[in-house]
C-alpha cells in the first residue's frame, strides 16, 4: 500500500505542476487579451480626436472666416503704411539773422495794426495759436467781423475759431501763397505761422519792407509702421524785396515795361506795393485808391500825391479839381508831368494824353518814379 501511494506521488506532482502551469498562461493570455483591447481603443480614440480636429479646421477655412482674415490683413497693412508727416526748422536757421529779423518785423507790424485795441503779442510762437490775434487782425484789415467768441478757452474752441478765420482769410490771400494747416497753428508750429504772416503783410500791406531772400533749412520728417525717413530741404519765407526791385531803378521807365513783360502774379505784386504806398501817402486826405489803371487818368489824384510827397501845396485855380472833359484832365496831368521833371524825376518819356487814355504802362512809369524817391525815406 504504502508502496502505491509512493509510486502515485510523482505522478500527483507533474498534475500539479501541469495545473499551475495552465493558470498562470490563462491569467497571462487574458492580462495581454485586456491590454491589447485598451491599445485598440485607445489607437482608436486619437484617430477620432484626429478627426475631429481636421473638421474644426475646415470649418475654419470657411468663406466668412477667409474675408474676416483678409479685413485683418488689410487693416494690419494699412496701419503699416499710415504716414505722419511733420516739418521742423533746423537749429542753425533758427538762430539766422534774417530769420530773426522777419520775426522782429512782423510782430512790430502785428502790434503796431492792433494797437488801438491794446493787444500786444510778444510770440509769433505762442501768441496766435488760438486764433484771437488773427481774428483781430483779420477785422482791421479787412474790415470783416466774424461772430466768434472774443476768448476761446477749450482746444476744440480755438480749432473751430482759427478754421471760421482761415476760410476767410484763404478768400483774400494769394492763392500761389503756401497752405496753412488750421492744426499746424494750434500746435504752435513756427513755419507755418511764418507763412501765414509773410502772405498776410503781402495783401494787406504790400508796402511794408520785410527782410528779402529770408530762408531757412527744414527736415521734412515722415513715420510710419514701415520705419522713419526724412531729409532737409531749403524752404522760402521771402524772396527778393518787391520794394528792393522797385527802388533800384533809379526812375528808369524801361524797367517798367520789363516788369510789364513778367508773370502776371509778378506785375500784381508790383502793383500791390504801388497801390500801398499810394494809400499810405493820400490817406490823410480822406482818399483812396484801388485801382491804378483809371484813378489817375484825370490827373487829379496825381497832383495830390505829388503835393502830399513833396510838403508843398498846389493852388486850386492852377487845376480842376472836378475835370469834366478830356482837355481839362489832359492840362491836370501836364501839370503833374511838368511837377515832376522840375523835381528831377525821369518821366520825360511819359506822354500826358497816354495817362489820360488809362495807359497802364505810361501810369505806372510816374508812380515808380514817385516811389523810387520817397519809398525808402520812408
Amino acid at each position: 500500500m504504502h508502496r502505491f501511494i509512493y509510486c502515485c506521488i510523482p505522478s500527483i506532482l507533474l498534475l500539479c505542476l501541469i495545473f499551475v502551469s495552465f493558470i498562470f498562461h490563462s491569467h497571462t493570455f487574458f492580462a495581454f487579451s485586456i491590454f491589447k483591447c485598451f491599445e485598440l481603443s485607445g489607437r482608436q480614440g486619437i484617430t477620432v480626436s484626429t478627426t475631429a480636429r481636421e473638421g474644426a479646421m475646415e470649418t475654419d477655412k470657411s468663406p466668412d472666416h477667409n474675408e474676416a482674415q483678409e479685413e485683418d490683413d488689410t487693416a494690419v497693412a494699412a496701419e503699416c503704411f499710415l504716414v505722419e508727416r511733420t516739418k521742423i526748422i533746423q537749429p542753425a536757421s533758427l538762430k539766422d539773422s534774417k530769420l530773426e529779423k522777419l520775426k522782429e518785423v512782423l510782430l512790430d507790424w502785428i502790434n503796431s495794426t492792433l494797437k488801438a485795441e491794446h493787444i500786444v503779442v510778444q510770440s509769433l510762437e505762442d501768441d496766435l495759436y488760438d486764433g484771437l490775434v488773427l481774428h483781430h487782425l483779420l477785422a482791421s484789415l479787412a474790415g470783416v467781423h466774424l461772430p466768434l467768441e472774443e476768448i476761446a478757452l477749450t482746444s476744440s474752441a480755438q480749432i473751430r475759431k482759427l478754421e471760421v478765420v482761415m476760410q476767410e482769410l484763404d478768400k483774400r490771400l494769394d492763392r500761389r501763397a503756401p497752405k496753412c494747416d488750421v492744426s499746424s497753428i494750434h500746435k504752435k508750429d513756427l513755419l507755418t505761422t511764418l507763412h501765414l504772416l509773410v502772405a498776410m503783410v503781402r495783401h494787406f500791406q504790400p508796402e511794408l519792407e520785410l527782410p528779402s531772400d529770408v530762408k531757412v533749412q527744414v527736415a521734412h520728417v515722415e513715420v510710419s509702421g514701415t520705419g522713419i525717413r526724412s531729409d532737409v530741404r531749403s524752404e522760402v519765407l521771402t524772396g527778393e524785396s518787391h520794394s528792393e526791385n522797385l527802388g533800384s531803378t533809379h526812375g528808369d521807365a524801361n524797367q517798367v515795361e520789363e516788369l510789364l513783360r513778367m508773370e502776371a502774379h509778378e506785375v500784381a505784386l508790383a502793383k500791390q506795393a504801388l497801390l500801398g504806398f499810394v494809400n499810405t501817402s493820400v490817406a490823410r486826405l480822406g482818399l483812396h485808391v484801388s485801382d491804378l489803371d483809371k484813378q489817375f487818368s484825370d490827373g487829379v489824384i496825381l497832383l495830390l500825391l505829388i503835393g502830399q510827397l513833396e510838403g508843398f501845396f498846389i493852388p486850386l485855380c492852377d487845376f480842376r479839381l472836378t475835370p469834366v472833359n478830356h482837355a481839362q484832365m489832359l492840362h491836370n496831368v501836364s501839370l503833374a508831368l511838368s511837377l515832376l521833371t522840375h523835381l528831377g524825376l525821369r518821366v520825360s518819356s511819359v506822354q500826358p494824353q497816354d495817362v489820360v487814355a488809362q495807359d497802364v504802362a505810361a501810369t505806372l512809369k510816374v508812380l515808380y518814379a514817385l516811389f523810387n524817391k520817397h519809398a525808402k525815406q520812408k
